[in-house]
Formats: C-alpha cells, structure tokens, sequence
C-alpha cells in the first residue's frame, strides 16, 4: 500500500526517536492496519541516514523452513565469515548460506556465530549503526527465532530491533524474539481517520471518492486501509456509486464466505439473521416481535456470524452484516423490511423500514418518512437525511407540489451539508429543470451556494441572477436572493446595494430572520469595504438577531471585522463557536470556511503552530470534497513567506495568478498579487515586491475597495518602494496607509505609519530622529502580543536606521532583540536578515558595561514598576532568571534598588523599545473575504 504512511508520521517518528535512543521497537496492529507501510519507511529513513539495515520480511510458508530467515538477516555479512572460529564458521557456512546440512546443527553454535557476526559487523562500523529489522515477526521459523533472540539479548543496545506483529494472532508469541522487557517500545498501530485513507485510497485506487462516501468506507473498513482499499475497489466497479443508506458492496471472498456460512445454517437462524442484518441495532425484543426467538440465533453464533450479549446482537464485523443485506433476494428483502416497519418501536427506525417497503404514492408514509429526515438532519446524519427525503419526496402525490418540491429541495440541500458537492450541484439542477416560481427561484439559489462553496464564483453569479428572475418580485426568496448576491459580488458597491435590498425585503419574514441577520452584517461588511464610516450599530443589531445560532450565510462576517481590527480573541472565540455548530450539524462546506478563518486570525494573532493545524485541517477537508482550497493555499502560502520558505510561497503565488486569470477571479487575483508581493519583499527581491504590490493597488482601486480590511500591504509596498529607489511611489504608499489610518485606527495601521515613516526618511536623507520616536511610542501602544511581526518588523526597521545615523549602541539593541523576536515567531528569514544588518555594525559586541536586549527589556519593565512575576509572565522567561538578569542589571549600572534603576533608565539615551513577550507570531498580510 503506496499510501498507507499518510497519517502515520508520528508514529514513525515515535520509532526512529526509540532507535536512536538504542531502545528495541515492537510495532503492533491487526492484519492490513499497515506495520509493513510503516517498517518499510522507517527503514528507509534510517538507512538514509547512514545506518546498515539486516533485515528479512518471513511468510506463513517460510515458517517450516529451518534458518530462512536468519539467512536473510546474516548473508550481507558473508565477508566476515571467515574470521570466526571454525565450529561457528562451519554452522554459518553450512547451514545459513550453502543450505547444504551434512552433520547435525548445534543451535547455541549457531546462536553464538550470529552473536559474533553481529558484534563483529558493528565493530567494523564504528561510524555508523546497525539494525536488525523484521517484518511479521510471528512468522519467524523456530531456528531463526531463538538464534536471533539469543544473539540480540547479549549484545543489548550496540545493535538496534525493529519487528512488527500482528496484534495477538493465534497461536503467536506474544514478544517475538524476547521482546517483552521495560526498554521496548510498543507500538500499537491503530486504525486511519478519514483524512489519511482518503490519501491511501487516491494512491491505491486512482480516484477521488465523494466525502460522505469516504467516510462510510472509513466507517465500515474501522480505519484498516487494506479493508478500505478492498471496499473502495468494489465500489468502484458498480455501475453508480451507491446511494446514501445503502450498503457498501463487499468483496467477493467476503461475500462467498457468508454465503456458505449461511447455506449451512437452519431456515429459522438464516430468517433471524437477515432481520437482525436489516435492524440498525438489533435486540432480542425486536426479533421477538417478528415472531423470531432467541434460540434462532445460536447457530448463527456458533459458526461466528454474531455475538449476543445483554439482549443486544452485534455482528462480529460490520461488513458481515453488509455481505448478509446484499444475499437477500429483492422479494424477500422487501417483505422483512415490511415486517419491521409494522414492529420496530422506534420512530426513525420504523421510517427508514417503510422507505425500503413502499413502492406507491402515499401521502401518510411520505409525511414520517419525511419527519425522520428532518431529525436526521438536525442531528448532523445528513446523507441518511438526503436518501429519506429523496424517498419521501418519490412517495409524495403530485396533488401535493409544495410538499414535493420542499422534499427534493431538502435532499439536495442534505447533500450540500454532506460536502458531496458535485452530488449537491446534480440535485440542485435537476429540482431546478423541474420545479416552477418560488420552487425553482430556490433550486437555483442552492446550486449558486454550492458553486460558492466549490469556489467556482462565475457559476454561483450566473446561478443566483437565475434565481433572482424567477422568484416573485419583492417576495421573501427574492430577499434570500439578494443577501447571497451581496456575499458573492467582490467590489463593495454592488454589494451594498444586494444587502439594503435584501434588508428590506426580509424585515417582515420572521422564518428569514438568520437571512435577515446576514443581510445586516452584509450591509455594514460592505459598507465599510466602500470606505464609508464603520457602522458598529449595524453589527450589533445582526449579532442580537441572531441569538443563541449563528447567521450561517455571512456568519464570519463578525470574526472577519474583529481581525481586521485585531481583536483576536474575540475573531477566534466566535470562529470556533461557529465551528462547534458546524460539527454538530455535520455541516462540512461551513467547517472548511471556518477553518480557513481559525487559520487567518491565528496568523494574525502571532501563533503560528495553530494556524498551520487549521489550514491544513482545511485543505484535506477541501481536497475530499472535491474543493478548490483557495484561501487555504494563500494563507500558508503567506505563512511559507514569512517563515523563509520562498520557493514554496513563490509556486503558489505564481499558481494562483494563473488560476486567477483563467477564471477572471477578481478575488483570487487580489489575494496572490499580494503573496507574491509578500515573498518577493521577504526575499529581498524590492522591484518585483513593488510591481506585485502596484499591481494589487491597481486592482482594487479599479473595483472601489477603499478598506480591504485585513489585506495589509500599505507598508510593505512603501519598503519594497524605498528598496527599488522609487521614492515617489513610495510616498503615495505612505498616503494611502495614512488615509485607511484615518478612516480606521487599528494597531497595524499604528506600527505600519511608524515604519513607514522611518524609511522613508531614512530615503530622503532627512534627520529620523523624530521618525524614530514616534515608532519607539507606537511600539509602546500595541500590547506585544497583538501584531508580534510587525512590532519585530518595527525594531528590524529602527535598527537599520539607527546604524545610518551611527547610533551603533540602539542599533545593536533594536537589531539583537529584532532577532529574537523574529526567532520566538519562527520567522527564520527575517531574523537572518537582522542579524545580518546588525554584522554590518563592525566592532566588538557591547562592553560588559551595556546591557544585552534581554537585560534592556528587563530593566524597562522593573523600572516602570513591574514585579518579577509579571516580567516573567510577559517575557517568558522564569522569575529566577528574572533575578539574575536585574542582578546583573544593577551591577552594570552600578545601582542598588528600583528606584535608582528608574532614574538610570530615565537618563538612557537611545529610546530603543523593550522586547515584547516571546510568543509565537502574527502571519503576514491577510484577505477581506
């Protein structure tokens, strides 16, 4: 299995670290779970990595023949033969290598040649580590097994063990080759998420499968790639992917299997079986209903098929009971389904029994099959929702349309919720071929958001404005319409216009009030894109319409606005709010967006790790949905920049571009005119940085975005200027920070202004004196730990100018803790370049009398009254460091208190800024949407 690695990193991280530790490993898990994948990766990596791998992989064949595998494990080390004593030369020799047996073996012979030709060999390679390494150990022949146990147990940790085992197989020895001792690592392999068999399947099968069908293989395979490789297969070589509710075929060995174990079982156990197959939980009461009783059962458990246990049956592997379903004949199927549904207690249950039986219209059996979709869907089963309302809506008289057209709107809407899009847009378009007036005006409305979602913008405007034509003038879907215009139109105008429209029409339609709340939010969104002033009475009346749910249509709005303006915690708290929900309801095309959010505001909250997780949390959720992660990409493609990695950010700003131009995305152009602006500055490449971020100003001047929110490249595009030397564009940078400064104060417009200011004074060769105080006090205004990398970028900034001026002492200091800053944020690049600038400064590095930037930052915060703890807490360092730091501090300064190291503090020249706390930081420039 290719694939069957994904997912298993940590594990095989866990093996390589027990190794070079000289622990022996013992890897675990039941057939197919995917040991070999994993041994034959770690042993890949150690061998890279310059170590000499013995190895052999026996099979169940191999178990008869004496020495196979010890042969395996010692022939690379035939040039060493020669020098054993003779009795140990001729066991190896005769029996190990020629095969040729002509006297009888001593096994402790044998046993004591392998022990020396294993110390042997790892003499002869001092530089370098050996290991013993076998696949399927159970499978070891006797001889082998105890020559290798003997020889592994005298030399200890000078050679390393790897073995994998199937997890307690028949028969088996529990520690092959005396593995049972403290030192040994056992790892047990448990079984793959969706995530990663969705990667083992594509590299297995050759095709992409609908996310809700996935996770059915993941379900009933229990995480066993080999079983979901087996099931993937025989779902692919159906005629149609099976429809939600239905049963995964099984593979024909499974298949004949239970087939000939029912053959063999009594008419009465064969009929019980089959209705326990059928039950979602079958018990001995719902049998005993069907006149079945529990004494039919026990041939069944005798030949394996299932277990019985405080009135429960279970099957003893989930797809058994499929491979029972699947040997029903059509007939007979019908009529046991028609037996439970006039049995079973349960109301869903009895539902989902009357769709397998009804075959006419019938309005009553529509009406619960129709209720126990609906309980489905608001616990979060929505395919098992989407294949009831299918079946209500096919039992629904045409005399009923409204009933008809609410059902088919309800499965593919189901659909939508399950993240199978492509199912969801085929759904939509056929209810919309069908369907006439408001019923179609809503088809249509479905198929724009599920070509939103999908990132296919073209599609979702053409599907909407469709809508929009068919539903009746000033009705209430026309207000649905034009809220979801006013999310899809890109430049703020047109989708101001969306919003007040969709307000209006929606005030008076207390079944639209979550839509209602969306269009307030839309509207106050847009507005302030426009640049008009920020109406915060707008928001707070959506957030009170709102309730205890969110507004799912623009419910981000309110996380986008807070880390626009860098209120972090209140973006994250409201995101991860959402996406509880979105899980709960099982609600897949709203997780990825929220996930992608998550990703944007811990980029901006400087923690870095976090948003890393949550992007990459998107883009597998993306990718098994058939979704195009475009935010997701940008984002950590921002996040490569900022961390040094160039070449990676580079392809996926190039790639981006592409795509943009392709689909004549506004958007998608916008935001990767930006990464590639970001990587270009992040690389020192200044022309490039500039024409990229020129570019992007162009463009959102053209669609009237005056307040791209968290698209932040005003400062940047100033550095990139002043680096090409055109100076001029670089003062109209600086005029349009100032402008959106103006508009709307936040902490980054504050630290970008400074920096900007010190630059380009620095470029005009003006005195930045007064430049450089006004950055020292806005650094001092912005908590540390709300925009980390641009307070870094800041000191990075002031030192370089501090050196120009020949203020080598603030130079220094800003540039050391610039560094450190830059490190604490995992922006290696950055802090190169500060290290760098501050080589530039010659000399020798500061006289024992100067304090360190960590001394500096410490004496600030003591200065201005601040306790041990606190410096502690805000410089991440511990208390007693703390202490030695002042202890230091005072010595340097020759104080004696506090209070003389305030005045001495107050008499310092060189107002470098105090190193903020250390944490992890905020990413690079973000995006509106």
């Amino acid at each position: 299995m290719s694939g069957a690695t994904v997912g298993r990193q940590p594990e095989i991280d866990r093996v390589r670290h027990a190794l070079g530790e000289g622990r022996p490993v013992l890897v675990e898990g039941p057939a197919g779970i995917g040991k070999t994948a994993l041994h034959r990766a770690v042993l890949a990596g150690v061998a890279d990595d310059g170590w000499t791998v013995l190895g052999c992989a026996p099979t169940e064949t191999e178990a008869a023949l004496p020495f196979a595998a010890l042969a395996d494990v010692l022939s690379p080390l035939a040039d060493l033969v020669p020098d054993l004593p003779v009795p140990q030369r001729t066991a190896v020799t005769g029996v190990l290598l020629s095969g040729e047996v002509t006297d009888p073996v001593d096994e402790r012979t044998v046993g004591v040649a392998t022990r020396a030709l294993l110390d042997a060999a790892a003499r002869a390679r001092p530089d370098t580590r050996l290991l013993v390494a076998v696949d399927d150990a159970p499978w070891l022949d006797a001889p082998s097994e105890r020559a290798l146990r003997f020889a592994l147990r005298r030399l200890g940790s000078r050679v390393g063990v790897l073995a994998t085992a199937r997890a307690d197989p028949p028969g088996a020895d529990p520690a092959p080759l005396g593995l049972a001792h403290a030192g040994v690592l056992r790892v047990a392999l448990g079984p793959l998420g969706v995530g990663p068999l969705h990667h083992v399947l594509r590299a297995e099968v050759g095709a992409t499968l609908p996310r809700p069908l996935l996770v059915r293989i993941a379900r009933d395979a229990g995480g066993n790639p080999l079983l979901a490789i087996e099931l993937a297969r025989a779902v692919l070589r159906l005629p149609q992917l099976p429809a939600p509710g239905a049963d995964l075929p099984a593979g024909p060995s499974l298949r004949h299997l239970v087939a000939d174990r029912l053959a063999a079982l009594p008419p009465p156990t064969r009929r019980a079986i089959r209705l326990a197959a059928l039950c979602g939980t079958p018990t001995l009461a719902d049998l005993a209903r069907c006149d079945v009783p529990a004494t039919a059962l026990d041939a069944a458990e005798e030949a394996g098929l299932v277990a019985v246990a405080e009135q429960r049956i279970t099957f003893t592997h989930p797809v058994y009971a499929a491979a029972v379903r699947a040997g029903i004949p059509p007939g007979v199927r019908r009529g046991l389904h028609q037996v439970l549904a006039g049995t079973v207690t349960d109301p869903d249950e009895r539902a989902r029994h009357l769709a397998a039986c009804a075959t006419a219209p019938d309005p009553d059996a529509a009406e619960r099959i129709a209720a126990a979709a609906a309980r489905h869907r608001a616990r979060g089963a929505a395919e098992a929702a989407a294949g009831l309302y299918d079946t209500a809506a096919r039992l629904t008289p045409r005399t009923d349309p409204d009933g008809y057209a609410h059902r088919r709107l309800a499965a593919a809407g189901c659909r939508f919720d399950s993240g199978d899009y492509p199912a969801a847009a085929l759904a939509a378009d056929r209810a919309a071929a069908e369907l006439t007036g408001t019923g179609r005006a809503e088809a249509l409305l479905l198929r724009s958001v599920v070509a939103w979602c999908a990132e296919d913008l073209s599609t979702s405007l053409s599907a909407a404005d469709l809508a929009l034509s068919a539903a009746p003038a000033g009705s209430p879907v026309a207000g649905r319409v034009h809220a979801h215009l006013a999310l899809y139109r890109d430049a703020p105008d047109p989708a101001r216009r969306h919003a007040e429209q969709a307000v209006a029409l929606l005030a008076a339609s207390p079944a639209d009030r979550a839509v209602h709340a969306a269009a307030l939010l839309l509207l106050f969104f847009n507005e302030v894109r426009a640049g008009l002033p920020a109406r915060t009475d707008l928001l707070e009346r959506a957030l009170r319409l709102e309730g205890d749910e969110p507004s799912w249509l623009a419910g981000t709005v309110p996380a986008v606005w807070w880390k626009g303006v860098d209120e972090h915690d209140r973006s994250r708290e409201r995101l991860r709010w959402m996406l509880d929900r979105a899980v709960a309801r099982g609600d897949e095309p709203s997780q990825h967006e929220l996930l992608t959010h998550l990703g944007e505001t811990e980029l901006f909250a400087g923690r870095w790790p976090a948003a890393a997780a949550h992007l990459t949390a998107a883009r597998e959720l993306g990718e098994q949905s058939g979704v195009e992660p475009v935010g997701a990409d940008w984002l950590a493609g921002l996040l490569a920049a900022a961390q040094g990695r160039l070449a990676e950010a580079n392809r996926t700003a190039e790639a981006g571009l592409r795509r943009a131009d392709e689909l004549a995305d506004g958007w998608r152009r916008r935001i990767h005119q930006q990464l590639a602006g970001f990587a270009a500055l992040c690389g020192g490449a200044y022309a490039v940085a500039a024409g990229h971020y020129g570019a992007l100003a162009a463009t959102v001047d053209g669609m009237g975005l005056a307040e791209p929110l968290a698209q932040r490249f005003e400062a940047d595009w100033l550095e990139a200027c002043v680096g090409a030397g055109d100076l001029g564009t670089a003062e109209a940078a600086l005029e349009r920070l100032a402008a959106r400064h103006r508009r709307l104060p936040r902490p980054w417009t504050t630290l970008g202004l400074a920096r900007s200011r010190v630059l380009l004074a620095g470029a005009r060769g003006r005195d930045p004196g007064d430049a450089l105080a006004d950055l020292v006090a806005a650094r001092a205004a912005v908590p540390a730990g709300v925009v980390p990398l641009e307070r870094a970028w800041c000191l990075l900034v002031a030192g370089v100018a501090y050196r120009r001026v020949r203020r080598r002492r603030e130079a220094r200091a800003a540039l050391t803790t610039a560094a450190l800053e830059f490190d604490a944020l995992g922006a290696a690049g950055l802090a190169a370049r500060s290290r760098a600038e501050a080589a530039r400064l010659g000399g020798r590095p500061p006289a024992p009398r100067e304090l360190t930037g960590t001394e500096l930052a410490v004496a600030r915060l003591a200065a201005a009254g601040r306790t041990n703890r606190v410096i502690a807490d805000t410089l991440f360092i511990s208390p007693k460091t703390v202490e030695a730091n002042l202890a230091r501090i005072y010595r340097k300064l020759g104080v004696a208190s506090r209070a003389e190291l305030g005045a001495a503090m107050a008499r310092e020249p060189g107002p470098v800024p105090a190193a903020g706390p250390r944490t992890v930081p905020a990413g690079g420039p973000g995006g509106d949407r």
